[in-house]
């Protein structure tokens, strides 16, 4: 079986480990399936461990003080059509009554 060259520095020392790979020139590792490795896509997940995705749909599993505001998010308010960025506040919607607003994922659950 051959192993693949560190895509860092080239060598042909690299050995698997945990899988992962490893070179032991430059200590670079990187992931054994490639599809992670090639992947640049952005990765959230909700307050159960689902996957979210551009477009989906969710609702808020607590209830948010809304900076700025005196009124707050309550838990289950259904929110559409989310889109995921990068970032601490990773999810970019706009909720009715409230407006254009960030959230965290860990606060809201995939319908």
């Amino acid at each position: 079986m051959e192993l693949p060259h560190c895509p860092k520095c080239n060598s042909a020392y690299t050995y698997e480990d945990n899988g992962m790979y490893v070179c032991p020139e430059c200590a670079h590792e990187w992931s054994t399936t490639p599809a992670e490795s090639e992947s640049d896509a952005l990765i959230v997940k909700d307050a159960n461990g689902n996957l979210l995705a551009d477009g989906d749909s969710v609702t808020v599993v607590k209830d948010l003080k809304v900076k700025g505001s005196s009124s707050m998010l309550k838990i289950g308010t259904k929110v559409k059509n989310i889109r995921l960025v990068e970032g601490d506040h990773n999810i970019d919607c706009k909720i009715d009554g409230f407006g254009p607003m960030k959230l965290k994922s860990e606060f809201v659950k995939k319908n």
